[in-house]
């Protein structure tokens, strides 16, 4: 073709639309870090500041950290900057924050004052440059059914989402027992609330059977990962978790974002954790694309 027909084709080929590229799987991008929940009982006792923390994630190496905020002494400003600061320069990203904020309420006023409490761990999460805020299902109350508590928790995380997404901040679920125990009501309650400011806080160890297959149904969903030691196998006995096989699902799946180690195991935490973040930053190095 030579220019001035070059030229004359141009109008139609701008009227045509944008040309359609071949689609291709989203590439995967795993970052590596810590639960301050694995430090539970340094955090209680106050034998660990969450600043010492912070410093140590970086000195294993890892990228973020959740953070657990059960035992913060306030949340003052001052307390809070402190925190991010402390972050900043230890190149630490302080990625998500987890509360007690209980989404099944059976009465207006009990799911009103939850939405009041997950606005204000979501101001928390935005002072502290966190993007992510996990939250539990909660109980189902004694004489509902699970369709009913369903009900309940879409309400209030419909209503904390609209807040949430007013800060830029994603909520997610986590399945750890109660309505929430697995996949199925998991996905039920995201789906249903409807929200792109919502998803799961996936633990990998939570499940109490058939731990692959669950982890695998919910991952297009995660928001943020807990990395467990221990995964239950088909019949619900624990087992160790390949860590290996977990990553690469995620991966296949195109997820991007963290893969957080919570160390709940008998053995001390300083022992076991400095080896387990070796192979948890190998495996997120591995399968990132």
């Amino acid at each position: 073709m030579n220019r001035r027909d070059l030229l004359k084709a141009i109008p139609a080929l701008a009227t045509a639309g944008p040309l359609r590229a071949e689609p291709e799987t989203s590439k995967s991008r795993i970052r590596a870090g810590l639960v301050a929940y694995s430090y539970r009982k340094q955090l209680e006792a106050k034998t660990m500041t969450y600043e010492a923390l912070i410093r140590y994630v970086s000195e294993l190496g890892l990228d973020g950290l959740d953070t657990t905020v059960y035992w913060f002494p306030d949340t003052s400003d001052a307390f809070l900057a402190s925190l991010r600061k402390t972050a900043y320069k230890e190149a630490v990203q302080l990625h998500s924050i987890a509360t007690r904020v209980r989404l099944c309420q059976p009465t207006p006023e009990l799911q009103a004052a939850e939405v009041e409490t997950a606005k204000k761990w979501v101001d928390v999460a935005q002072k502290l440059g966190a993007g992510h805020v996990r939250v539990f299902g909660g109980s189902i109350p004694k004489g509902a059914t699970e369709a009913q508590s369903i009900d309940w928790a879409v309400e209030v995380f419909k209503r904390a989402a609209d807040y949430a997404g007013s800060k830029g901040i994603i909520l997610g679920v986590e399945d750890d027992g109660g309505l929430t125990t697995t996949a199925e009501p998991t996905l039920e309650i995201v789906k249903r609330t409807a929200s792109p400011w919502v998803g799961i806080n996936l633990d990998t160890g939570n499940f109490p059977k058939d731990g692959y297959s669950q982890v695998e149904k919910c991952i297009p969903y995660a928001t943020n990962v807990h990395f467990k030691q221990h995964i239950a196998g088909v019949d619900g006995t624990k087992e160790k978790a390949d860590w290996d096989r977990l990553a690469s699902m995620f991966a296949k799946a195109g997820y991007k974002g963290y893969l957080a180690l919570e160390y709940e195991e008998p053995a001390s935490a300083e022992s076991a954790i400095p080896g387990l973040t070796k192979e948890l930053i190998r495996c997120a190095r591995k399968y990132s694309g």
